[in-house]
């Protein structure tokens, strides 16, 4: 087990400071023109995948990291460049999470190779749990999965919906109902292969931030697949569902594969969350150093030196909870106390209010798109709702510590 340190070595600092020009010279560059065209930005994905960021490897060398810090300090860096964008290039991976989380061997050797591609062919691939009238209450989920038996395949119907990359992935992870009775335990995940006919792209999403990243619907109808894209497999699904009726019955938990997937990916969000506020509030500080008003900079003033001070006591604490998440995760470390619900809490919570104090500090520039705060402002606010909002976080917190059941 690697030891828990607040240092990167060596090598993590050289990927760093590689994901950090990339981020400068390619993503940041391109920010303003992809927020306002609100389409995937295709050949940026393209260049991450010429430069090696946009891969199976990369990511596995990241994830495999047993400190814990390599998937944290990719999303930092790359979500310092411009949240939307970089959602664009890593949102393959909670699908990638998903299938590393729930399925075999051989369907991970299988299916992540194609969630990405090549360079020359470039893909993505979407993770579907959410639904129009089931997003944090797992337990509400409509879409059902049937196994036809004589045919061993699985029969997919239902809407997914706030999908990142729905539609338009090559391989799509969905979480479906195999057992009603069970509810938030009765859910399973299935792999919908490349051009399965009955899965289609329902309405795209027009949103407040993070507009460079593809999200809508997804609409399964009759979608058929084999038995063997039930993620870890039938046998494996039949003795938990065996465990989960058996522990309904005394009152016990047991997780979701939904579930999983948000655990292992809780940190990662928070570290998304770190690089946006980071990105916020250098600016903010530059501006600051520079904006000269009655005869001296703003920055001499108490009212801007302290919010900047806050701004990074703030943006330094939530980077020390991601981390230790992180760590823990990768370690075996159980969250005994909710640390990966802390640590995406913490941090989104600090990106949407160091944001708004940029913006506040840089005046009326600062509300205009003439700066990048302006963006970041709107990018923030995702990071208190997806994966799980902050109140859910609480929620998550509040049952962990007092021993009560999360549904």
């Amino acid at each position: 087990m690697a030891e828990f340190t607040m240092e990167l070595n060596d090598e993590q600092k050289e990927v760093r400071d590689w994901l950090h020009g990339f981020a400068a010279d390619v993503i940041r560059p391109a920010a303003a023109e992809w927020d306002e065209r609100e389409e995937t930005p295709w050949p940026v994905i393209q260049e991450a995948a010429k430069v090696g960021i946009y891969s199976l490897d990369f990511y596995a060398q990241q994830y495999f990291d047993a400190t814990g810090l390599g998937i944290p300090m990719t999303m930092e860096e790359l979500f310092w460049g411009d949240a939307g964008i970089a959602l664009s290039i890593v949102g393959t991976g909670l699908a990638a999470v998903g299938v590393l989380a729930n399925g075999t061997e051989e369907q991970i050797g299988t299916w992540i190779p194609q969630m990405y591609g090549d360079v020359n062919d470039v893909k993505v691939a979407a993770f579907c749990s959410s639904e129009p009238d089931a997003g944090s209450d797992v337990s509400s989920m409509r879409t059902r999965a049937v196994y036809d038996e004589a045919k061993d395949e699985w029969v997919l119907t239902g809407t997914k919906t706030w999908a990142t990359n729905g539609g338009i992935a090559n391989v799509h992870v969905v979480v479906a109902v195999v057992d009603p009775e069970l509810g938030s335990k009765g859910h399973a995940s299935f792999i919908v292969p490349p051009g399965t006919p009955g899965l289609s792209q329902g309405q795209k999403f027009k949103k407040h931030g993070i507009r460079a990243s593809h999200t809508a619907e997804v609409v399964l109808d009759g979608v058929r697949v084999p038995g063997s894209c039930l993620l870890g497999g039938k046998e494996k699904l039949d003795a938990r569902l065996a465990r989960a009726r058996e522990k309904a019955k005394k009152g016990e938990r047991v997780k979701n594969a939904a579930m999983a997937t948000f655990e292992a990916s809780r940190p990662a969000v928070g570290a998304m969350a770190v690089g946006t506020a980071r990105a916020a509030y250098e600016v903010a500080l530059d501006y600051a150093r520079t904006r000269e008003q009655f005869g001296r900079p703003i920055i001499d003033n108490q009212g801007v030196a302290f919010q900047l001070a806050d701004m990074r006591t703030s943006i330094d604490a939530a980077r020390l909870l991601v981390w230790r998440a992180s760590w823990m995760a990768v370690n075996g470390k159980p969250f005994t106390a909710a640390e990966g619900s802390m640590s995406k809490l913490f941090a989104s919570e600090t990106a949407k209010k160091v944001t708004a104090q940029a913006v506040q500090i840089l005046g009326g520039n600062g509300y205009t798109r003439e700066y990048p705060v302006e963006r970041m402002h709107r990018d923030s606010a995702i990071y208190t709702i997806f994966e799980g909002t902050s109140e859910i976080q609480r929620l998550v917190i509040a049952r962990t510590l007092s021993g009560m059941p999360i549904r």
